[in-house]
């Protein structure tokens, strides 16, 4: 209960003050290039990876990637490249 309050007062300072809600609340920051390159910010861990399915814990969940040919490149503290056939996202 207290966690979503705490949010919930920083989500309004976010928009008070014009700040990225991805810095604020810790959320997960993803862009994506066509359908074969993502970069993940503010992730929390990779949960399972093979060529056709990657798993990586977040704030606000499990994302869970499907595909062919997917690889992990440039796995660093606070973010994450994908690249290969990237066929679905799915926040679970």
């Amino acid at each position: 209960m207290r966690r979503k309050r705490l949010d919930s007062v920083k989500s309004k300072v976010s928009d008070m003050f014009d700040i990225p809600k991805d810095i604020t609340l810790n959320l997960p920051r993803i862009s994506l290039t066509g359908n074969n390159q993502m970069l993940i910010e503010n992730h929390k861990g990779v949960i399972e990876y093979t060529p056709e399915r990657i798993r990586i814990n977040s704030t606000i969940g499990v994302i869970r990637l499907q595909g062919t040919e997917m690889n992990l490149r440039n796995i660093a503290a606070d973010d994450i490249m994908v690249t290969g056939g990237i066929k679905t996202i799915e926040f679970i």
